[in-house]
């Protein structure tokens, strides 16, 4: 037998403002999480966002296709009720972050991972007063404590739905200073992800492009997108 799937039911998806923020109804009926959750969220523009992949929906529904509902059903559901154990996997990053592991040669790979990268730790120190150190080779190098804490303390004080947006831009990327800035528009979110991408740009200009892995970039890309677009909604009524 094939699994039931939920199918449209509704003519009109509408943003509505409720105590606590914003939500969305299904021709007057608010639509919940899949933990049954109230769906609320803290600006009209991400609860819009939300409607209009809901009205997008024909036939069965189907949530691969909603990325603004699916983070704002992660940020109810799981980082709400979860918030320091994800703020401490995420901050954990910094300890080993991708800009700071440097290939020891070729004298080009090395040039440019730090034309690329040592912008970003130098916009860190300036932002956070936190100076990342970088090292040669893929053997792990502490950090110092008392910067990885002070970056901690920076990922816990996140709200949740900041949290969830930041969760997927540190995870896609391997780089708490490349989330760090995307949220805070040190550069073009597109930009950000290619300088997360020196490795790999490298080998395939060396051996060749492998189609299975590019395919899989380009969805990491879009997720690395979305993740930032969620963020930008979410904040938009500040």
């Amino acid at each position: 037998m094939s699994a039931w799937k939920a199918k449209r039911f509704w003519e009109k998806a509408e943003a509505v403002e409720t105590e606590g923020g914003f939500s969305v109804e299904l021709d007057g009926r608010s639509v919940k999480t899949p933990a049954k959750a109230a769906l609320i969220v803290p600006s009209r523009a991400l609860a819009d966002a939300i409607a209009v992949e809901w009205d997008a929906q024909q036939g069965e529904i189907n949530p691969n296709i909603m990325p603004v509902t699916r983070a704002a059903n992660a940020a109810i559901d799981k980082v709400t009720h979860q918030h320091a154990e994800v703020a401490d996997l995420i901050a954990a990053y910094g300890d080993a972050d991708l800009t700071c592991y440097r290939a020891d040669n070729p004298v080009e790979l090395v040039e440019r991972q730090a034309l690329a990268w040592d912008p970003l730790l130098d916009w860190t120190n300036d932002t956070f007063g936190v100076r990342l150190l970088p090292v040669s080779g893929v053997m792990h190098a502490p950090q110092n404590p008392q910067s990885l804490k002070l970056l901690s303390d920076h990922v816990h004080a996140m709200d949740a739905f900041t949290l969830t947006a930041f969760h997927d831009l540190v995870g896609l990327s391997g780089s708490l200073v490349i989330g760090l800035a995307a949220l805070k528009d040190h550069r073009r979110v597109e930009d950000l992800w290619q300088l997360s991408r020196i490795d790999e740009t490298w080998q395939a200009e060396q051996w060749g492009v492998d189609e299975e892995a590019q395919e899989q970039a380009a969805l990491k890309e879009s997720a690395f997108v979305a993740a930032k677009n969620f963020h930008n909604l979410a904040r938009a009524s500040e």
